[in-house]
């Protein structure tokens, strides 16, 4: 199917360009979101007498999406997950939550901007991108984490596994040196009950 877009898209045109649609993209897609109009020739002539209102529309769209853009670009978002020893989550991360932890953290967006290359169904650092705009996409940072703890791991660029087995580490040496403090305070004592023996025998 021929048709004619009223916006960018991606891997597809530009404003105004006429491109040929598989009819299933054109019918449950474009149609319906108003990013196309069949290519007829009254559509055309419609377009052509919007197309200077539509451009405007778009410039002041973009602009502000810019404006938004600048703030949200790099920004890091937490979502803490259930997840096996193996990392992997059970379950996975979808663009719902991926859009509620980003309007939460003070940016307004909804699933459909949030662009997603692959499923996200393991813990760790994953960057992902949102479309603001047609034009305008920048880059987030989720941080999928078990825990806040975890999270703040990660973010500084750390293991959480090693991070682990540093934690247990330092528990063994403080359960050592315990035990060491208390075998010295012991053999205080016993030195001073036998000196105190030796002089009640003298």
């Amino acid at each position: 199917m021929e048709v004619v877009l009223l916006e960018r898209v991606e891997k597809l045109g530009q404003m105004g360009d006429v491109v040929n649609v598989k009819n299933g993209y054109a019918r449950n897609y474009l149609l319906p979101q108003h990013k196309a109009l069949r290519a007829s020739k009254d559509n055309l002539a419609i377009f052509e007498t919007r197309r200077a209102q539509l451009e405007a529309e778009n410039l002041q769209q973009r602009a502000e999406a810019a404006k938004v853009g600048e703030k949200l670009d790099g920004q890091a978002v937490v979502l803490i997950r259930a997840a096996s020893d193996s990392q992997q989550l059970y379950g996975s991360v979808s663009t719902q939550d991926i859009a509620k932890a980003v309007t939460d953290a003070g940016f307004t967006v909804n699933r459909k901007q949030i662009v997603l290359d692959k499923v996200l169904k393991t813990l760790g650092l994953h960057d992902i991108r949102v479309r603001l705009h047609p034009e305008v996409t920048v880059g987030v940072t989720v941080n999928i984490a078990r825990s806040k703890e975890e999270a703040e791991i990660q973010a500084r660029g750390e293991s959480v596994e090693e991070a682990a087995e540093a934690a247990l580490d330092d528990r063994d040496e403080a359960v050592i040196n315990v035990f060491e403090s208390t075998a010295e305070v012991d053999i205080e004592e016993i030195q001073e009950v036998a000196a105190g023996e030796e002089t009640k025998d003298a």
